[in-house]
């Protein structure tokens, strides 16, 4: 187990143990945790990751050298750190074993030794110290509210929307949580946020190895939940969406994506339209929300009912979608070569869609980002679900 201490140095940050264990022992253990001695060595890992070819990152050699020489080989910090946890390597390996859980303990190592790159650390000492990996302070987290009419939950509710770090803090991604506040008041549902309270849900912190962090931070966020007797949480974050269900280890409340909430509402006839969207739309799946969190009909849903939309697919849609790059801690590592966002785009460019549509706040970054190049300016916009059906309410 990870774990961290303050320091009182000149300013408060968190500083990881190193476990009092020789690196052969968490060899073995590695082994014995990961059952890497079932695998058969067919290659489906390292073919099926979407980063293998860019960044030389060869999992099964990674699991070879732990489960044979029983011990740790020090690799280049771009194949460590090219991994976006996607999970794709766990999906279609046929022995059901998870390189992705793997290479995160690996990671872990590399955390604990100080390791890691100047971004990594600093994006870790923020959520340490202010809740949220991006250096912004918590006071600035509830800024993307500005004129909009939106209570605490203290005020009550009987939904907590959880915005999220990257919806909270970058301006161009808090256009999802401001198109979803739209959205709830159309079809007038009540619901609350925790405002400057709202902490990282540590998916990021988890994916980067720091696994004391992340367990910080769950006891942290599941007292905040307990506080305001919170019983359904809705996210614009497929990552938050994935860890509260799968990681926190708990039954007191429900989780929804925003996606499958816009779809219940148009389904049961709370959100009438009033505007045509005439575009042709192309939908990227997030990792964390479909391959990772199942959820590959309701954004789908929620686009093909706003009246004037053509919904297009990628031939790599569904389990099959390529990642953005955004997750496992790489918004905040640069790994050379053209990011996978740019090839994503390329292929929305070509479909001839007017409009490429998400529904993760790091998918609509990294998307936007790639749209900003030479090559793409100004052929094609990125919107998110909620964004997009704003625009006919």
């Amino acid at each position: 187990m990870f774990c961290f201490i303050l320091r009182k140095t000149l300013k408060k940050s968190y500083v990881p143990i190193l476990a009092k264990r020789d690196i052969e022992m968490d060899a073995q253990e590695l082994v014995q945790k990961h059952k890497l001695l079932e695998c058969i060595q067919c290659g489906m890992c390292t073919g099926g990751c979407p980063v293998s070819r860019k960044a030389n990152l060869n999992i099964r050699a990674y699991m070879r050298e732990v489960a044979l020489l029983g011990k740790l080989i020090v690799h280049s910090k771009d194949e460590l750190w090219s991994c976006t946890t996607c999970s794709t390597c766990g999906i279609r390996c046929p022995k059901e074993l998870n390189p992705c859980e793997f290479l995160i303990d690996i990671r872990g190592v590399a955390v604990e030794e100080g390791q890691i790159a100047p971004t990594i650390r600093d994006a870790l000492e923020s959520v340490f110290k202010n809740g949220n990996p991006w250096g912004r302070i918590r006071s600035k987290r509830s800024e993307w509210i500005h004129d909009l009419k939106v209570k605490h939950i203290s005020q009550g509710g009987e939904i907590l929307y959880f915005v999220g770090c990257t919806s909270a803090y970058d301006p161009r991604v808090q256009g999802i949580a401001r198109g979803l506040v739209e959205c709830f008041e159309k079809a007038e549902v009540d619901f609350g946020i925790l405002g400057d309270e709202e902490n990282c849900c540590g998916n990021e912190v988890y994916g980067m190895g720091e696994k004391g962090l992340f367990e910080f931070l769950v006891e942290e966020n599941l007292k905040t939940f307990n506080k305001y007797d919170v019983k359904q949480i809705v996210t614009s974050c497929p990552h938050a969406f994935y860890v509260f269900k799968n990681r926190y280890g708990q039954t007191s409340f429900e989780v929804q994506h925003h996606t499958q909430v816009l779809a219940d509402l148009i389904d049961n006839g709370k959100l009438a339209f009033s505007k045509d969207v005439n575009k042709t739309v192309i939908y990227h799946d997030p990792c964390f929300l479909g391959k990772q969190g199942g959820v590959y009909d309701e954004p789908r849903k929620v686009i093909e009912s706003i009246p004037g939309v053509t919904l297009l697919e990628f031939d790599r849609s569904r389990e099959r979608s390529l990642c953005c790059e955004g997750g496992g801690g790489r918004m905040w590592i640069d790994i050379p070569g053209e990011r996978l966002a740019e090839t994503r785009v390329r292929d929305a460019v070509e479909s001839g869609a007017e409009i490429l549509a998400t529904a993760c706040p790091f998918c609509l970054s990294t998307l936007e980002d790639a749209v900003k190049t030479a090559e793409f300016e100004g052929k094609i916009q990125v919107l998110d679900v909620a964004e997009l059906l704003s625009f006919a309410l």
